[in-house]
């Protein structure tokens, strides 16, 4: 083996691949960015532990500016070909959006070029070819279409930097570039989909600050639907903007600012009024960004619409999670297709994102119906019609007191299972809903309530105490309120970064309504252990997760031409069927689809349905099982056990193939490391099979039917081996103390050296003095090494 074929891969780049770059002219401290990693893990769930899985790292990412990424360099050791690393590095370059790829180990480079604008796609380069930053961003503007100076100047204006080391996560800066790079382009409208949670607040921040330092855009308008949106932009991603920002309020209007910050109800009026907006001229704004979209801005007769079409000069860029695609509104028809979409499945598979678990319970009523006898009536004395109540009655047209009962009684035993304070919302269906929610809870947590009355709090757009509390239940330092009963206000735009719990008992027919619902718990917070939620579903909600639209790209409803055939490929979401297969109405007005502060006040609405309430009706769950979100985005619902058999054989085909890698490892740690990134956590797998197993030994029981023995039985064995007799007494004395460690908490802690220097060790001497009664490290890893022989024979 040569000299540098010894070398390690750090080693490769420090004294190959790094000077070769340098050489090219790309500076080390601005340019190129080494070991760099850009995503989380995915934050793995079982029982009520977590893991995370491996973070993406690039060997390099090299930038043309600091927030432009132009090449991605994966390095492999010299005893690998050229281009080992190019699959990897394709993959990586995939999801950073960048054009240029290479792989080196050292001898040279292979560059694979993703523009299209060259006649051979990957070539072989020597250390002295790499391309010169100036070469690269000629060819990435000619692949942008940044054709003329202006766009060039406005694409390389850089982002705000606050100083503190904060910079925006890799699919942030994919959303900002591609935005970036439209505008400039003259593109007049935009749509940007990024998945609740995933900061498209500071995303937008950050296009209005680079269009508005380039002066590309000089005079700005942020439209948002909801009043804590707007000041909650202005006080936290917006502050940067300082004194040129103002927010319209009191319908006043003031010429002097650049950015400006609008409910879009206080721009627009009823038609006596004369349309604040107006005061305005048409071409004041050269750019109006609209946050949460889907809300209005893309139906043709909304108030949003209006104002966008009288400024309809300036450009347009639309900001969602869930673009809106129904028969009657489409943000694709009026923005285009997404510059860029990320995804909550992208999202919760980098790491950036909650995964969820999801409690399905069902109640006998619901899936087996109630129906009156003959000339009864409600509580109320109202006559109630003769047929058959089911799931798609409950709340609406039947309220079973009961039931609601029932309800809170599982979201309070939940609670006291898990954490009592635990934020918590529950999503009911109209504001009577949640106001006898909100004192069925009431009723079940007296102890809670004594505490402090505002443990249950209803926030619905009518009541002002309660939405005078929404700050206190998101603020993550606040304990109090700590269960919200809602119907309509809190779907959309309320940041609960430790929202733990998502009561579902609400009837969900929007895959637009059912993802924002899904987003309040998605966000992470460490500082406070939030790292996965629990979604908890009465009305069957999450079948909605089996829905093809879930989590895929934006479709544009199909609409056939005259030749085509009127049924559509696959059954269009937006069509609802009930048990019987009979269509259900559209979700009522007043609805996240159309109203907003009070829009969840049916009446308000001008829907004034019969409700007949029963309070002696007996209800009782028939049905209840946990779902874990699962490594290909789908709800797993087998047991742990059926869970851990099916990954580990996915792995490992027969008990031999496992038992060959085990025996062969150097640590047995790095296999049940891999086996908790695919989802197996073997702590509440021991609860269920039983503690005193060995990792190993669960998972050979579980996963191939072997009968298990525990730590100590195999200790035992070892001991009646009497092998330790070849050691001198001080050596046999540590091996015996390693063996009670191994019987006492299993095979990963006694394969960390650092062990020696705890008890009962350091009694017997320092860590160092220990391994050198074997003669030495090395010769203290390969008694280790016999001993673990000798436990799994």
């Amino acid at each position: 083996m040569s000299n540098k074929e010894s070398l390690s891969e750090r080693d490769i780049c420090t004294k190959y691949i790094t000077p070769a770059i340098i050489k090219a002219g790309w500076d080390l401290h601005s340019q190129i960015r080494e070991e760099v990693s850009f995503t989380q893990g995915r934050i793995i769930v079982r029982g009520k532990l977590h893991t995370r899985g491996e973070q993406k790292r690039a060997d390099y990412i090299l930038y043309y500016k600091s927030n432009i990424p132009l090449a991605v360099i994966e390095a492999k050791e010299n005893s690998c070909s050229v281009g080992a690393g190019m699959q990897q590095a394709l993959n990586y370059a995939d999801t950073l959006g960048v054009p240029f790829v290479f792989s080196s180990n050292g001898d040279g480079f292979l560059m694979h070029d993703r523009t299209g604008l060259t006649n051979r796609i990957e070539q072989a380069l020597t250390l002295d070819e790499f391309p010169s930053p100036a070469q690269l961003w000629q060819q990435y503007c000619q692949w942008k279409g940044l054709e003329t100076a202006k766009a060039r100047h406005t694409v390389e204006m850089p982002y705000y930097d606050d100083g503190t080391g904060r910079v925006p996560r890799y699919y942030q800066a994919n959303a900002i570039n591609n935005t970036v790079e439209a505008v400039a382009k003259g593109q007049p409208r935009i749509l940007l989909v990024m998945a609740t949670g995933t900061g498209k607040t500071y995303t937008a921040f950050q296009i209005i600050w680079r269009l508005w330092k380039s002066g590309t855009k000089k005079r700005i308008l942020f439209l948002a639907d909801r009043n804590i949106l707007v000041d909650q932009t202005k006080n936290n991603d917006f502050k940067p903007f300082g004194a040129a920002m103002t927010k319209i309020s009191k319908r006043q209007i003031d010429k002097s600012y650049e950015i400006y910050l609008s409910l879009y109800q206080a721009v627009t009026g009823s038609e006596e009024e004369q349309n604040i907006y107006k005061q305005f001229s048409p071409d004041f704004f050269d750019l109006i960004v609209i946050d949460e979209c889907h809300r209005g801005s893309a139906a043709e007769d909304s108030a949003w619409r209006e104002i966008l079409d009288y400024f309809s000069s300036a450009t347009h860029i639309g900001l969602t999670a869930t673009p809106k695609e129904t028969r009657d509104v489409s943000s694709i028809h009026y923005f285009g297709d997404p510059v860029y979409s990320y995804t909550l499945r992208q999202g919760i598979e980098d790491g950036f994102l909650a995964p969820y678990k999801v409690v399905r319970i069902d109640i006998d009523k619901d899936l087996q119906g109630w129906r009156p006898s003959k000339g009864q009536t409600d509580k109320h004395g109202e006559m109630i019609e003769d047929r058959i109540y089911n799931l798609s009655d409950m709340d609406r047209t039947l309220v079973l007191e009961k039931r609601t009962e029932l309800v809170a009684w599982k979201i309070t035993e939940f609670l006291t299972a898990t954490d009592p304070y635990a934020k918590t919302i529950v999503f009911c269906d109209d504001i009577d809903h949640a106001e006898r929610m909100r004192q069925a809870l009431v009723n079940l947590n007296p102890e809670r309530i004594k505490e402090n009355r505002k443990y249950v709090m209803r926030i619905t757009g009518d009541d002002i105490e309660g939405k005078a509390e929404l700050d206190n239940f998101i603020n993550p330092e606040e304990r109090y309120p700590v269960i919200a009963t809602t119907s309509k206000l809190m779907t959309t735009g309320v940041d609960a970064q430790t929202c733990k719990l998502v009561v579902l008992d609400q009837h969900i027919r929007s895959m637009t309504e059912f993802k924002q619902i899904i987003g309040r718990g998605t966000r992470i917070n460490e500082d406070y252990g939030k790292f996965w939620f629990t979604i908890m579903d009465f009305k069957k909600a999450t079948e909605l997760f089996a829905d093809k639209d879930f989590d895929g790209q934006p479709v544009v409803v199909y609409e056939p031409k005259s030749n085509e055939s009127p049924a559509p490929p696959d059954q269009e979401y937006g069509m609802h069927f009930d048990e019987s297969g009979t269509p259900l109405p559209p979700l009522e007005k007043g609805g996240i689809e159309g109203g907003f502060e009070k829009g969840d006040n049916e009446e308000e609405s001008g829907l004034k349905r019969v409700k007949y309430v029963m309070g002696d009706v007996t209800v009782h769950v028939i049905a209840e099982r946990v779902q874990y979100y699962g490594p290909e985005g789908k709800l797993i619902t087998e047991s742990l056990k059926d869970y851990t058999r099916q990954t580990v054989r996915r792995d490992y085909a027969s008990l031999d193939e496992f038992l060959r890698r085990w025996s062969q490892a150097e640590r047995k740690a790095a296999i049940l490391q891999e086996l908790q990134q695919h989802g197996v956590l073997l702590e509440p797998l021991a609860d269920e099979v039983g503690k005193d197993f060995d990792a190993f030994d669960l998972i050979c029981h579980v996963a191939f039917d072997r009968p298990p023995l525990t730590r100590r039985e195999r200790a035992e064995n070892v001991k009646k081996r009497n092998y330790f007799a070849k050691y001198n007494e001080q050596a046999r004395q540590v091996l015996e103390k390693l063996l009670d460690k191994y019987a006492d908490t299993g095979i990963e802690n006694i394969e960390d050296i650092k062990i020696l220097t705890l008890d009962p060790f350091r009694n017997m001497g320092t860590a160092s003095e220990l391994v050198s009664v074997f003669g030495g490290r090395q010769a203290y890893l390969a008694a280790l090494h016999e001993l673990e022989d000798n436990l799994y024979v």
